[in-house]
């Protein structure tokens, strides 16, 4: 799966910082068929999580009311520079990771 991640990096020290997280996914409900009436099989992002300096920063369980390719925002307070690493899985069994190096700069 692709993503993209976007990050209002460098920050200092005690300032929000905002993650921004594109994820290519069909997000399929179950609900559609295709040209031939066949049944789409559901296939949904269903866990995400986001990890800073070795801790759950985000959590997201998604569900079929979740359009096409999502897009994800929240914000992390950094206390030091280091790596965001986001992880998630599909009802298929897909998984994916994306990471990003978080630059902060003294008060």
């Amino acid at each position: 799966m692709l993503a993209r991640i976007q990050l209002s990096s460098p920050v200092r020290r005690g300032q929000a910082m905002e993650v921004r997280l594109l994820l290519q996914h069909p997000m399929e409900t179950g609900f559609r068929y295709d040209f031939s009436g066949t049944s789409i099989a559901k296939n949904v992002i269903h866990s995400l999580s986001a990890d800073y300096g070795g801790r759950t920063v985000f959590r997201a369980a998604m569900g079929s009311g979740v359009a096409a390719n999502p897009l994800l925002q929240f914000w992390v307070m950094p206390d030091q520079s280091g790596e965001i690493r986001v992880q998630w899985q599909d009802d298929q069994g897909a998984q994916g990771q994306i990471s990003a190096w978080v630059e902060v700069l003294p008060a």
